[in-house]
């Protein structure tokens, strides 16, 4: 059985009575034993534990994964971590999922319209799991620079009843926030919202095209 889990190698896998498929793997790189704060290799075994990280569905049938891995001793001189437990990419050191099931439950709320709850029930996960997972995937999308825009569509958009409040200093009132707010949007491609600013005033929405040159090429 193969599970492209880099690092990792399956040992056997049981069928349980209800159809679930319990992996035993173990570890199969040298970089698992290196110290993640000196980066030495340890030699020294201090114990065995046996983890059970979530994985991404195989099949109709449930997926268990048991990993067995090593404890180390550091005996770097000088090194403030004494011990430390075998890690890999797709399992970091404490998880208890794997890095692709993350990524997964992100990318269903992101590209999938799925939505947070959704995504939990067909991944097996609790709300605050994939709403964690959503917010490192769309970092990838927030801080990407925009590409080329054709047609840049602009909305100015007036929210809520107009608020006020008398300034204690000087008596006169003033508006508690700015209801009016302008959109800026891939009007013929497939980018959404590309920003969007407080107020109405031309300038401002010449101030947000002035910052992103590259979306009006």
């Amino acid at each position: 059985m193969l599970l492209d889990l880099d690092g990792l190698a399956v040992v056997r896998v049981e069928r349980l009575e209800d159809g679930t498929r319990r992996v035993y793997l173990a570890t199969a790189g040298e970089q698992a034993r290196a110290c993640p704060a000196c980066g030495a290799f340890a030699t020294r075994v201090k114990g065995w534990v046996v983890t059970r990280p979530r994985d991404l569905p195989c099949g109709e049938r449930g997926l268990e994964l048991a990993w067995r891995r090593r404890r180390w001793h550091c005996t770097q001189p000088g090194c403030a971590r004494r011990s430390f437990t075998e890690q890999v990419r797709q399992v970091p050191a404490g998880a208890r999922i794997t890095t692709r099931l993350r990524q997964a439950a992100g990318r269903r709320v992101r590209g999938a319209g799925s939505t947070v709850v959704q995504a939990g029930r067909d991944l097996g996960l609790s709300w605050p799991t994939v709403m964690d997972a959503f917010r490192q995937v769309g970092q990838e999308v927030m801080t990407a620079p925009p590409g080329p825009v054709t047609v840049l569509g602009i909305d100015e958009t007036c929210r809520g009843r107009r608020q006020r409040r008398r300034d204690p200093r000087t008596g006169r009132w003033e508006p508690r926030a700015e209801r009016w707010h302008i959109g800026f949007v891939d009007a013929t491609g497939i980018q959404g919202l590309l920003g969007q600013v407080d107020g109405r005033a031309p300038q401002r929405r010449a101030g947000l095209a002035g910052n992103h040159p590259q979306a009006l090429a």
